[in-house]
């Protein structure tokens, strides 16, 4: 029901949530969220777009929450990152459904409604503070970052063209 996509930008969020008081790179967010960066820097872009988070360049820049997380919804992000979308008319194209939906689509449609209703009614400040869930597992935790340290990625000899057969 939930594209990976959106699981992303949900940790993401949630993780800005938590940890609200300060900027964040988009590595030290991948890196507590067990999110790929590069794609999590895609994801944090489109949010942007939308004005969920903000982003500041420069050597303190990063990533923030641009609004306190309770005044964000889940559906508002969810939609931002890949909209709900309701079934209105027969997916199958159907003649005889033609402004009716069909006992299944209509069933499928007033569950997605049931999310959708859901998703409206909680904001992102009830998923960093919920009481009655098992564990905090999901509770991520504050990276020190002055223990990270760059390392640098030693590269191999540029190639150019194909690969030889004994290469493969």
């Amino acid at each position: 029901m939930i594209s990976q996509t959106t699981e992303y930008a949900l940790r993401a969020v949630v993780y800005l949530a938590q940890h609200s008081a300060d900027s964040w790179t988009t590595q030290q967010i991948a890196d507590a969220t067990h999110v790929p960066a590069g794609y999590l820097s895609k994801v944090l872009q489109g949010l942007s777009r939308f004005g969920i988070v903000s982003s500041q360049r420069g050597r303190h820049g990063g990533f923030q929450l641009a609004k306190p997380p309770s005044e964000f919804s889940v559906l508002e992000i969810v939609n931002a990152v890949e909209p709900i979308r309701r079934i209105t008319k027969c997916p199958m194209d159907i003649p005889s459904h033609a402004g009716t939906l069909c006992s299944l689509h209509e069933t499928l449609d007033e569950a997605i409604s049931m999310i959708e209703e859901r998703f409206a009614a909680t904001t992102l400040e009830d998923m960093t503070h919920r009481k009655d869930v098992a564990s905090g597992e999901c509770v991520f935790p504050l990276i020190d970052v002055s223990i990270m340290k760059k390392t640098k990625v030693k590269k191999g000899p540029k190639r150019r063209g194909r690969r030889k057969k004994s290469e493969l």
